[in-house]
């Protein structure tokens, strides 16, 4: 089974997750932010992991912290659930669509995290969530889970479309990714036979 729970805490932030990688894209979803909770449900959905998340934050400072730990954490239990990273399809990609914004996402699951941003968002904020925190929530994901991820918006307005596009991409592309390959039998898809930051 790939699931895994993780709970993490500081003077900062309290959060817990758990989830399933191979589930149905059922969410359970409390940050206290509710934009977050909105990208993170739909982020469950079309990744179809199941996915429940609680957060308490210093959210009378700003969301600045509750933002960045909960990508810290789900990243954490992705990489956990993901065990060795062997019998995994390991690349995916996804271009997505939203009325006029298109974003592209791309991932290869290999313990050597790094992001690539190239999203400019027009609104400083979407609902009281400050919209320069995506960045920092698919930089703490993609660093904890040990994924190297690029995420480019090619076009868009609508600052809500452009940021959807972008869970949404990472979604489906990490879905892909993930998937087992039964060819592999366990294997990393590696020449090296394994994957990690050093390899």
């Amino acid at each position: 089974m790939r699931t895994a729970t993780v709970e993490r805490k500081t003077r900062e932030t309290e959060i817990a997750v758990s989830l399933d990688l191979d589930g149905s894209g059922e969410s359970d979803i409390d940050t206290g932010i509710g934009f977050l909770d909105h990208m993170l449900e739909s982020f469950a959905r079309h990744s179809m992991i199941d996915l429940k998340v609680r957060a308490q934050g210093d959210l009378h400072v700003d969301f600045h912290h509750t933002a960045e730990d909960s990508g810290i954490v789900i990243g954490q239990a992705v990489k956990k659930a993901l065990g060795d990273f062997g019998g995994i399809m390991r690349f995916g990609a996804a271009a997505i669509p939203m009325d006029e914004a298109m974003t592209r996402v791309a991932v290869d699951v290999s313990n050597r995290p790094y992001l690539v941003w190239k999203v400019e968002i027009p609104a400083a904020k979407l609902g009281e969530m400050d919209t320069e925190l995506f960045k920092e929530w698919f930089q703490a994901f993609a660093q904890s889970a040990g994924i190297c991820l690029h995420v480019e918006n090619l076009y868009g307005k609508n600052s809500h479309h452009i940021v959807e596009t972008c869970f949404k991409g990472l979604a489906r592309a990490l879905r892909q990714a993930i998937s087992p390959d039964e060819r592999l039998e366990g294997e990393v898809a590696s020449t090296k036979g394994v994957l990690g930051e050093k390899t």
